[in-house]
């Protein structure tokens, strides 16, 4: 046996491609299954510090919330962020999720967005942060997130997402107005985030979903014009900083993993293993020497369709692809769905307890 480590080891081992004394561990889910999962544990509502540490779970998150003025009217049967997006609440037969819609920039030109009302960095609270890093010191902390940085994701939630990819295409000065005013503001709450930590924080998150289930969203090239240039200043931001940078990438997107590479990323979050050149064993041949891999448990697979037995060996053969040499950190895929079954979701956290240590 290894000796133990703490949370924030663990993970920084795992990151830098070598084995920890166990895998480290990540939680995502819906607010269905996070209250299945504290009833079991005896929490009360709202605890959800006692089920990460009921989960064994090795990261915590740190950021600075956005404290100014209200920048945008409500909407009658709609939630409305600072950012503008709407959202509407859709229920299915095991829960239900927020929806964006009405996409109030869709037609808009540049006039209107780059008069567009966006939460200024000046605007946020950078006050907690460093208490709240030394609270974690043990756990690996973390800032931003799938949404940091995300270009495609979050403009199509207030342009459309058709009307996204034909802006890129098409070089839109409106929308590239918009992309970079959004992308500024973020990057400058990040610089204060990190400067406010004190070296606190140990790993920028950032995303762009570039896949669909069986192949690209876009192009390489496009990705390079529009996408890759933009995020590189998060990453070098990370780098200034002395910490890794992550990037969550949902559906078929082992395409741009060689750019991840030459970019700087450390590693690469939700790992779909159903979509198209997602497979494990294909990821882990292919980049296990030069990227580390957060995910890998379906979501759409038998944690949420499957027995327990189904679940545990699902978890199981991941692990067993993705642990030797390091390199690998456990995690749902995305936020697990409320048709997850609750003792199925219990049994890959204790698989992973079980099964992820090493000799």
């Amino acid at each position: 046996m290894k000796r133990a480590m703490s949370s924030k080891e663990r993970v920084l081992t795992a990151l830098a491609r070598q084995e920890p004394d166990r895998i480290p561990i990540n939680y995502f889910a819906n607010a269905g299954i996070d209250s299945r999962l504290r009833r079991h544990f005896g929490l009360a509502d709202g605890d959800d510090e006692g089920l990460m540490k009921a989960l064994g779970v090795d990261f915590r998150g740190a950021g600075a919330g956005y404290v100014g003025p209200k920048l945008h009217p409500d909407v009658p049967d709609r939630v409305v962020t600072d950012w503008g997006i709407r959202m509407r609440w859709i229920e299915h037969p095991t829960g239900g999720y927020w929806d964006y819609c009405d996409f109030p920039l869709k037609d808009a030109g540049l006039d209107i967005i780059r008069n567009w009302p966006m939460p200024s960095p000046d605007a946020h609270d950078y006050s907690g942060i460093a208490a709240a890093c030394r609270a974690n010191s043990g756990y690996c902390v973390v800032a931003g997130g799938a949404g940091e940085g995300d270009i495609i994701n979050s403009t199509g939630m207030i342009r459309g997402m058709e009307q996204v990819l034909v802006d890129l295409l098409t070089d839109d000065e409106a929308c590239l107005c918009y992309i970079d005013r959004k992308i500024g503001i973020q990057l400058e709450v990040m610089r204060r985030t990190l400067e406010a930590a004190r070296g606190g924080i140990d790993l920028l998150w950032l995303g762009e979903d570039l896949g669909t289930q069986i192949g690209p969203l876009i192009s390489l090239e496009l990705f390079r014009r529009h996408i890759r240039p933009r995020h590189q200043k998060f990453v070098d931001l990370a780098k200034s900083f002395g910490i890794p940078a992550i990037i969550h990438s949902c559906g078929s997107s082992s395409w741009a993993f060689d750019d991840f590479i030459e970019m700087g990323i450390a590693a690469v979050d939700t790992l779909q293993p159903e979509a198209a050149n997602m497979a494990p064993e294909y990821l882990k041949k292919r980049y296990g020497r030069r990227l580390a891999f957060h995910g890998c448990i379906s979501t759409a697979g038998p944690m949420a369709f499957g027995t327990v037995e189904q679940a545990v060996a699902d978890a199981r053969r991941i692990m067993e692809t993705m642990m030797p040499g390091g390199g690998y950190l456990f995690s749902p895929t995305h936020a697990i769905q409320d048709n997850s079954p609750t003792e199925n979701v219990l049994a890959i956290y204790e698989a992973a307890a079980k099964y992820g240590v090493y000799a």
